[in-house]
């Protein structure tokens, strides 16, 4: 095997193992000795990736920021309608949360890098951008009442699905996340929803939740 894919390979196993660590025990109590036994390398290995364990932690809430703004970038190439966008990429973080070890744990260290020397706000930053263009389609498709405040709405969103998915996993694990979504979404919604398109879209959660539990494979 050539020695930059087996590097590529250590490094992904190092990532892997760190996540599933971090997730675990969280930051603060995760050793760097407990990161390579649970990846499988050596501390020399993992020194030769990873400088320091908040590297490595940057390097999974990185990771997590990949996926997670590719599924949104997604849905605006697709050129999806702006609220079920923004309601779409609600259930779909929660998906990641719950079946994705890395995006997991990518969350769970953003919440916890308050102490970090490398700022880590660019994901919420990233996010708030990105419901600002859901919202901004919204309005234009007719969805949305156009006196709604963008980037507050944005901001807002962002904030309550952050605390809605931390309930959730300290409650159930996020066994609960997609009905305490819907919970969310029912009450936001009259603020956001035009009054002429309120009939057709005030079950807009519950036709996105089955729609997604239904392509599951």
């Amino acid at each position: 095997m050539p020695q930059q894919i087996r590097a590529q390979e250590t490094r992904a196993a190092i990532i892997r193992g760190a996540a599933a660590a971090f997730e675990q025990r969280g930051y603060g109590s995760t050793s760097l000795a407990q990161v390579s036994a649970a990846a499988g390398v050596t501390k020399g290995a993992l020194y030769f990736h990873f400088d320091s364990k908040e590297a490595l932690a940057v390097a999974i809430i990185d990771a997590q920021h990949t996926e997670s703004v590719s599924a949104g970038r997604e849905l605006l190439d697709n050129n999806v309608p702006g609220l079920r966008a923004l309601v779409s990429i609600t259930y779909e973080l929660a998906r990641q949360l719950r079946d994705d070890l890395i995006v997991s744990a990518g969350v769970r260290l953003t919440i916890e890098a308050v102490n970090f020397s490398t700022p880590v706000s660019a994901s919420y930053l990233d996010w708030i951008a990105a419901c600002e263009e859901f919202v901004r389609r919204g309005i234009a498709d007719g969805d949305v009442v156009p006196t709604v405040d963008v980037r507050a709405a944005a901001r807002f969103v962002t904030a309550a699905f952050t605390g809605v998915q931390v309930v959730s996993d300290v409650l159930t694990r996020r066994g609960d996340i997609d009905q305490r979504l819907t919970e969310m979404w029912t009450l936001l919604l009259p603020g956001l929803v035009a009054p002429e398109r309120w009939d057709d879209l005030k079950d807009l959660p519950e036709r996105v939740q089955r729609e997604r539990v239904a392509a599951r494979p």
